[in-house]
């Protein structure tokens, strides 16, 4: 499997998940619209495990939206959320969406 991004949220397979699962499917919230990506369809469940987040989907494939974004469609596995960040020279930065 590739990796899968949606704006600044990259979504890395990986071999498991683990960690707290948690009781919502947002990956992201947006610092400055409020919008956020999420999954909508499909089944999933988030975990966090040491300030990482984790996605398992079990379904088939799951959609991953955001409301200034193509929805993109995630397949069964389970998944990385990482955000992505930049440099400056000040430092590295979060990517605001």
């Amino acid at each position: 499997m590739q990796p899968i991004r949606q704006g600044d949220v990259i979504l890395l397979p990986v071999q498991q998940t683990g960690g707290k699962k948690l009781p919502h499917l947002t990956l992201a919230e947006g610092e400055v619209t409020g919008h956020s990506h999420r999954i909508g369809n499909g089944e999933a469940e988030l975990y966090d495990r040491d300030g990482t987040l984790y996605l398992r989907v079990f379904s088939t494939e799951a959609l991953l939206t955001h409301e200034e974004h193509k929805p993109i469609a995630v397949p069964q596995g389970d998944w990385m959320v990482r955000i992505q960040r930049e440099y400056e020279p000040a430092g590295w930065r979060y990517v605001a969406d």
